[in-house]
Order: C-alpha cells, then structure tokens, then sequence
C-alpha cells in the first residue's frame, strides 16, 4: 500500500486541527511535521508540550490520521564541538517526541561541509558529523521504538558522494537517509539511478517535489525575507523555481520505478515548501491531487511498457 503524506512546510499558517482535518480531506496517509504556525522549533508547539501530547494523540487516532515524522533543523556541521553537542541534546528531545506521539523519524541534517574548509577540513567536517550522528542513533535505539533518525539530501548532502561517504562511517542501525528525491538531480545534476546505487541501502523516507529551469513567478520583498530565514535556520538552504507536482522537469515516473523495483515500503511525502516561497500556490491548490497523482505514478511503474 502506498502512504502518502504533505509536509507542514506546506501550509505555514494552518493550526494543527486544520492540518489533520484538511490532511484527511485531501486523501493523505499522514503527515511530516517541520513547523506549525510557522514555529519550526516543534519543542515549543502548544500541542507537542509533555501535557498535551496523550490528548493530540488521541487525536490523531480518532482521526485515523499518522504523523509519519519530524523534521528538526538540527545540524551536526559546526567545526565547535559545544555546538555539536547542544544540537545532540535538542536532538534526544526531538527523540523522546517522536516516542511520545508514535512518529517514525526524525530529520536532521548533514548539512553544509564546504562552509569551513578555510579553518576546517571537509574530511574533518564529514567525520564530526558521523560521529554525533551515530550518537544520536544509540539513542533512538535506547528508547527500544523503532525510531529512525534519517540525515537529508539536502545541502552539501545533496550530493550523494558526500552522503555515502559519511554514511559508511555510520555505524548505528537506526541511522539512514532521507531522500528528498528532488535535490541531487536539481543541485548536483545527478542521474536518479546514480543517486539510488549510491544511497539505496540507507533510504527510509522520501520528499517529492517538481520544479522548472526558469522562474515562473518573480521573487519579491517577502520571497527574499522567508529566503533568508530558511538559510538561517538551514545553511544548506537552496532556491529552486518550483512548480505544481507533475507540471515540471523532474523525472517523477523514473524515480518511482527506482524505488518499486527496489521494493521501497516508506513514505511519499510533497514537500511544498511554502514556507519558504510564499510566491507559489497556496496549499488549498497544491495539496489536493498528491495523493491520486502519486498512486496514478506509481500504477504506472508497475507497469513495464508504460511511458
């Protein structure tokens, strides 16, 4: 069975009744919480206080509705090994969330190795990160749930070189990667196949999206200001001109058929980043077909002579 699933990133200013009330209306499995009501550090969202999290989620299964996975901004990239491990604390709590409200996942990041090659190595950035990774995978293991915490292809990760190499300096079972299938073949000119050969043992969710060579709508003062919150937050953070899913350039039945010859079991999830371009269509507009869209892709993979 396929499960589909929305990031909040989506929908920046709707309250958490309306994410899994609408979330359900549209056809969606679950979702992928990044913030909610534009607080993306979830820690200090009402409904994920210790008080409140038994009622939201008794919530959510009375609703028959998931929350598949967290997406943190937590970052194990400083050369300074203080801010490692305060980004490692916030991440253990980011873990006891998960636990608490029956999520899958948390997202992390790699996320940029190039940043301090002036004061520090790349091969030094890549091994620090592996490092405190691995740590906070003995720690979702510890909690004996299941919880998984996937690294994104996203920044300098977006490269699947980077991320296999740090990968294979991984050592803890709960540790994988989470591909947002767009950005190696966006930002590095990957082929799919290349970027699946490289990453394909460690994948455990996956983000979709759709996006053009030139812009189809100007950025302006308010596009510029989310930009520059995003790079705070994500130094890795990269633009893209992105279109409704299905109406750009990325090779979405390719990757599909990657992923069911593989047997992929995980998550679907639209990453409409909103957010971040509040220039794009509203999530009203931008939700609604992914689930139908995406099961349509997926018919299709399954069938060889399709085109």
């Amino acid at each position: 069975m396929i499960k589909t699933a929305f990031s909040t990133l989506s929908c920046p200013d709707w309250s958490f009744q309306e994410i899994v009330s609408k979330g359900k209306q549209f056809g969606f499995d679950g979702v992928e919480i990044r913030q909610i009501q534009r607080e993306t550090d979830l820690l200090k969202v009402h409904e994920f206080m210790p008080a409140n999290r038994q009622s939201m989620t008794r919530q959510l299964n009375d609703a028959g509705f998931e929350i598949c996975g967290l997406a943190s901004s937590v970052h194990f990239d400083q050369p300074e090994s203080h801010a490692r491990e305060t980004q490692l604390d916030i991440g253990k709590q980011y873990i006891d969330l998960a636990v608490d409200i029956g999520a899958s996942f948390v997202r992390i990041f790699g996320d940029v190795v190039t940043l301090y090659e002036d004061s520090t190595p790349k091969d030094q950035i890549i091994q620090n990160i592996s490092e405190y990774v691995d740590r906070l995978g003995e720690y979702a293991v510890s909690t004996g749930e299941g919880i998984l915490v996937l690294i994104e292809t996203h920044g300098d990760f977006a490269d699947s070189l980077v991320m296999q190499e740090t990968m294979k300096q991984v050592q803890s079972p709960a540790v994988g990667v989470l591909w947002d299938t767009h950005h190696p073949w966006k930002f590095f000119g990957e082929e799919l196949s290349i970027t699946y050969d490289r990453l394909g043992p460690w994948i455990g969710h996956t983000h979709w999206k759709d996006s053009v060579a030139s812009a189809q709508t100007a950025a302006n003062n308010e596009s510029k200001d989310a930009a520059a919150v995003a790079h705070q937050l994500m130094s890795g953070h990269q633009h893209a001109d992105y279109v409704l899913f299905l109406q750009g350039e990325f090779p979405a039945l390719e990757c599909a058929r990657l992923l069911h010859q593989a047997g992929y079991q995980g998550w679907h999830c639209l990453e409409w980043e909103k957010m971040w371009h509040p220039e794009i269509e509203d999530p009203d507009i931008a939700l609604p077909d992914f689930p139908s869209k995406l099961r349509d892709l997926w018919q299709r993979a399954i069938e060889p002579n399709s085109a």
